[in-house]
């Protein structure tokens, strides 16, 4: 995925898409990897793929068996850093 320059979103603009709404419930600061690949609209496997590239660093953590991710970081991360290895 090419990092944008056009498309930075504010913290501000983060915390809008997710304020007390429907969103916030489908969406809760810590996701799995199904909400994850939901909110992003992609597979659970092109999440694996990113994080396994590196290009999801700082956003996930095993959690035992798991794989959770921080939704904001994430959001920030594919829409206002672009992916690439760090």
């Amino acid at each position: 995925m090419h990092r944008s320059e056009n498309l930075k979103l504010s913290d501000g603009e983060i915390e809008a898409m997710f304020a007390p709404r429907e969103d916030a419930k489908r969406y809760p600061p810590i996701l799995t990897i199904d909400q994850a690949a939901a909110l992003l609209q992609v597979p659970v496997g092109t999440l694996r793929d990113w994080r396994s590239r590196g290009y999801l660093t700082g956003c996930s953590r095993r959690v035992g068996k798991h794989v959770r991710f921080l939704r904001d970081r994430l959001v920030r991360k594919v829409f206002s850093e672009g992916l690439r290895d760090d």
